[in-house]
């Protein structure tokens, strides 16, 4: 699918907040709502728009240790394995295979010290895990979703 300069400008302010109206997006990129509508659904029909959601304040919720871990396998034939479990984790937020020290580099979320020594127990018996190395997240910078269109 090609974007054109509107697809771009509106994708600009859906970045800047999902919950933007629709009127006003219409508004603001100069289209009719049934002109603009009719773009959003394209844009979300070609996998363009991969979804809208809540980010939820973390300490509200109890959750206050983040940390990356980096899984070092003994082989990639346990790599489907690998994807499963991580799927079926709900502590792991987000996995990354990498190039580097070890394959996969994961970011979790738990609730204090005891949730993520569990947490690395449980993935280190996973098949083909030798080792894990952990960082911890001592505060966040910069957080974001949005890319440079």
């Amino acid at each position: 699918m090609t974007l054109d300069n509107l697809d771009i400008k509106i994708l600009n302010i859906l970045q800047e907040n999902g919950r933007t109206k629709r009127s006003v997006i219409a508004e603001k990129v100069g289209l009719s709502l049934p002109s603009l509508s009719d773009r959003m659904k394209k844009l979300e029909d070609n996998g363009v728009i991969a979804g809208y959601y809540a980010k939820l304040n973390k300490k509200l919720f109890n959750y206050d240790i983040m940390a990356f871990i980096s899984i070092i396998m003994d082989s990639s034939k346990n790599y489907p394995q690998l994807a499963d479990n991580i799927k079926d984790t709900p502590e792991i937020l987000e996995c990354y295979s990498i190039l580097g020290e070890g394959s996969h580099m994961l970011k979790a979320l738990v609730k204090d010290t005891q949730s993520l020594e569990m947490l690395l127990s449980k993935i280190q018996s996973w098949p083909g895990v030798n080792r894990t190395v952990t960082s911890f997240v001592l505060s966040t910078i910069k957080e974001s979703t949005k890319i440079n269109l």
